[in-house]
């Protein structure tokens, strides 16, 4: 075979090869797709935001995620988290100056209730330890999971250096709950409680709101639900918990702009 030909074959194939690989990234992609849509409609529905405050939320994040980015050193590094319009910002910045624009610009924002400065005067944490803070907001969330009477879809958690703050619309008594468990896990330095505390016949209300739905939407228990763990491989052997890390309440909450968007 000449040269010319072993080269025309080689690029076929590489073509073929990068069609097929493309192929199947498109597809799980929408599979990927469908499933996010079908559990964020589940989670949606439990929600104790109001579907406003849901999309609101989204937008908020966005809006200030982009505009510290502009309007922040590259060096900062800034999370942003938006429950119910309270904003919580976490991360690392150079100097008070930079932790006060941060602020002032959500502050900016439409519709902002409530700004909880959690910013950190300090370099910008290491890129392991973002990833452990993800994976402790991972391990947190399981651990909310699996604690009787609370429900894990009312808590936001976000993790920084270790620290964990838990948000979202919840009792007192849910709220102490929730922070107990999370200071249990192994890695979490800290709880800040950062909630917005709701009454318990609020609870009640959302939850009765919530289960008229879905008692329609149940499967027949007599048929097999359809990607469903076999028992055997359910495991009742609880997360691994450490001695509990100290809980407060933030003390950077300040007031936000609720003015309704013109």
């Amino acid at each position: 075979m000449s040269a010319f030909r072993v080269k025309k074959t080689l690029v076929r194939t590489v073509l073929v090869v990068g069609f097929a690989a493309g192929l199947s990234a498109t597809l799980q992609g929408c599979f990927l797709a469908v499933g996010a849509a079908a559990g964020g409609g589940a989670l949606m529905a439990t929600d104790r935001r109001t579907l406003g405050a849901q999309t609101e939320d989204r937008e908020l994040q966005v809006k200030a995620l982009a505009q510290i980015s502009q309007n922040l050193p590259d060096s900062a590094h800034v999370n942003v988290a938006v429950f119910n319009r309270r904003v919580l910002l976490t991360g690392e910045v150079a100097g008070d100056a930079s932790k006060q624009r941060a602020e002032d610009i959500v502050r900016g924002l439409n519709n902002v209730n409530t700004i909880v400065n959690e910013l950190a005067i300090m370099p910008a944490s290491s890129f392991s330890s973002r990833t452990n803070d993800t994976y402790l907001e991972t391990r947190v969330k399981t651990a909310l999971i699996a604690e009787k009477n609370i429900s894990a879809n009312n808590f936001k958690v976000v993790a920084e250096r270790g620290n964990v703050y838990l948000m979202g619309l919840v009792t007192m008594d849910e709220g102490n709950r929730g922070a107990d468990v999370a200071s249990r896990v192994p890695g979490v330095v800290q709880v800040v409680k950062v909630f917005q505390y709701i009454q318990p016949q609020e609870a009640a209300a959302a939850a009765t709101a919530a289960a008229t739905p879905a008692v329609a939407s149940q499967p027949d228990a007599s048929e097999p639900t359809v990607g469903a763990i076999p028992d055997s491989s359910v495991s009742a052997r609880p997360l691994d918990q450490q001695a509990p890390a100290p809980v407060s309440n933030s003390t950077s909450v300040h007031p936000g702009n609720p003015k309704a968007t013109p």
